[in-house]
């Protein structure tokens, strides 16, 4: 095993299936950073559905974020409330 980083792409899709709970706290925002500066301002985190402990983790993440205009549970097809869509302001 190795203990080299795995890059991950960013293209406004995390999926935190992939990572470790214990990461999501500094995972999360490290993510959303990189999504601004690469312009990308609706970005889908996958949460799953579970009890709800990983969602509620995140959505805490994104109220103490002042770029973060707007975030929702994504309906139907966007994974239903597996999923929370984010809105981010552009970059100044």
């Amino acid at each position: 095993m190795s203990d080299q980083p795995v890059e991950y792409p960013i293209d406004g899709t995390l999926d935190l299936h992939q990572f470790h709970p214990r990461e999501v706290k500094e995972l999360v925002p490290d993510y959303l950073d990189l999504c601004r500066e690469k312009g990308i301002l609706e970005v889908r985190i996958i949460h799953g559905k579970g009890i709800g402990v990983l969602r509620e983790t995140v959505h805490a993440i994104l109220e103490r974020r002042s770029d973060v205009t707007d975030y929702r549970l994504a309906q139907g097809d966007a994974s239903g409330w597996g999923a929370t869509l984010v809105t981010l302001k552009p970059e100044e």
